[in-house]
């Protein structure tokens, strides 16, 4: 607590700037040696080594809103259910509550480190009943006496960062924080590629026991067909017993088929974090979805704004900034520190003016010798940062690669589809000749069993190809980022040098 009476100005003594001079020169001298350390030697990977060129890929992010990837991409699959599971998922899905708390947690570090760059003031009271030695300092009546003592007290303390290392430490949470940003955006954008893979998962799953029901019930006709011309002396046992045998395969696959469906419809619920979700839901069929509209090429800009991308490159720039701090531990710290408020023997005399007390002055601290301890903490840090940027690198590869297997991907599953197609009506005609021939005593029942098992894999190709196709359109839509859109100090730092694809 400050005194109403006006402090003394402070007074320096004779040849004291001389003095502080020397101190000055005599801090610097005295700062630990981080000469010799070797920087690290990784370097981040750019446009040109990726084999991506900004300009003849296409327009910059900015220019591509239409073109490029929805943050609400799902939408344009056309189906209410989906909608409204992926909702669900983003409100209810514990794994996404464990991100948000992860970018609370380093916001709150950012806050932490800013709090260093200020002056920090602090008030105490102590009241002490207190025994002063007799053989002591103090002479009687003191020594050897038991009295009261009080201090009331304001103090106040402010680091200079003459060095910088304040502001290293708020740039590397800054760095940290906003990692932990694209990082959420990256598990809520993985979290609905998935939600939406397994609800095109479980239409894939309907329309194969679309096809096992279709075929059980072709094979019940079968076997009528094979009964009456055994009946008509025209066919054996033989025949029969084959004709048989097909039905409980039919229906054994389509048991098959209802375990699959039913595990997955509980990894949706899993996911959208409420059991019992999809009970309430329609089967969803693949001919109910619609064609999304992806971009006709892909900008080299649009692998930076993927969040996944954008994170590593934010740990890149908080290690860089962690390795400016360490080395600002090198130099020395330089407060400034004030106190002022009462101090007395006796509680009655603590508030009167001649208990009143202050100080005023810097506080100067220097690494002489620690054992190698800064330098080896420089050393790993620098460790870090190639990590980080190695991570990078590893980023940005798996990403080229990922949308290159997706755009791989749609282009040969829509020709595998013309090829089905025309197989599929093939197999189909094939059959229907084969009943023909069989039913009028032309074929035999091999030939209607081998034209049979054709059809049933065309079928299940023509519904594993839609599904795959439906699929390999999320798979790039979440490739690319999921429509992602970087704040715009990311786009700035993304325009320094060493940045992003």
């Amino acid at each position: 607590m400050t005194t109403s009476a006006r402090p003394e100005p402070t007074r320096f003594p004779r040849g004291g700037l001389a003095l502080a001079a020397s101190l000055a020169l005599a801090v610097l001298a005295g700062c630990a040696d981080m000469s010799g350390i070797k920087t690290g030697d990784a370097k981040m990977l750019g446009n040109q080594t990726l084999g991506l060129s900004t300009s003849q890929a296409g327009p910059r992010i900015s220019d591509v809103d239409h073109n490029g990837i929805d943050a609400h991409w799902w939408l344009a699959l056309g189906d209410a259910q989906l909608n409204s599971l992926v909702d669900q998922a983003l409100a209810g899905n514990p794994n996404l509550g464990v991100a948000r708390a992860r970018v609370a947690k380093a916001q709150s570090n950012v806050l932490i480190a800013r709090s260093a760059d200020l002056p920090s003031v602090g008030a105490g009271l102590d009241l002490t009943r207190q025994r002063f030695s007799e053989n002591f300092i103090y002479p009687p009546p003191l020594g050897g006496s038991s009295v009261n003592t009080g201090v009331l007290q304001l103090s106040a303390s402010w680091e200079l960062d003459f060095f910088g290392k304040n502001k290293a430490a708020i740039e590397t949470a800054v760095g940290a924080a906003s990692a932990s940003e694209a990082d959420a955006e990256a598990a809520r954008i993985l979290l609905t590629s998935r939600v939406t893979s397994a609800y095109i998962q479980w239409a894939r799953l309907e329309g194969l026991q679309a096809v096992a029901r279709r075929t059980l019930e072709q094979r019940q006709e079968t076997l009528t067909l094979v009964k009456d011309r055994v009946s008509a002396g025209l066919d054996t046992r033989l025949e029969l017993r084959q004709s048989e045998s097909g039905i409980p395969e039919a229906r054994q696959r389509m048991e098959s088929l209802a375990e699959q469906i039913a595990l997955n419809k509980h990894a949706l619920d899993a996911l959208v974090g409420q059991p019992g979700a999809t009970d309430k839901l329609k089967a969803p069929t693949l001919e109910s979805f619609k064609p999304m509209a992806l971009p006709a090429h892909i900008p080299a800009d649009l692998l930076g704004q993927r969040p996944d991308v954008v994170a590593a490159r934010w740990r890149v720039e908080a290690a860089t900034q962690d390795v400016a701090y360490a080395k600002t531990l090198f130099y020395p710290n330089i407060d400034l520190v004030a106190t002022a408020g009462y101090q007395s023997l006796g509680f009655d005399q603590l508030l009167k003016p001649g208990s009143r007390l202050w100080s005023l002055g810097p506080a100067v601290r220097l690494p002489i010798f620690e054992g190698g301890q800064l330098r080896a903490n420089l050393r790993g840090k620098n460790a870090d940062l190639d990590a980080a940027i190695d991570s990078y690198n590893g980023t940005v590869l798996d990403a080229v690669r990922e949308v290159s297997d997706q755009v791989s991907s749609i282009q040969s599953v829509a020709r595998q589809q013309v090829q089905q197609r025309e197989g599929q009506e093939a197999a189909e005609g094939a059959y229907d000749i084969a009943v023909q021939r069989y039913r009028a005593g032309l074929g035999t029942y091999l030939n209607v069993l081998t034209a049979e098992n054709n059809v049933l894999l065309q079928r299940r190709d023509a519904v594993e190809l839609a599904a795959r196709a439906i699929d390999t359109q999320v798979g790039l839509a979440h490739a690319l980022g999921g429509g992602y859109q970087a704040p715009a100090e990311t786009a700035a730092l993304s325009g320094q040098e060493r940045t992003t694809p």
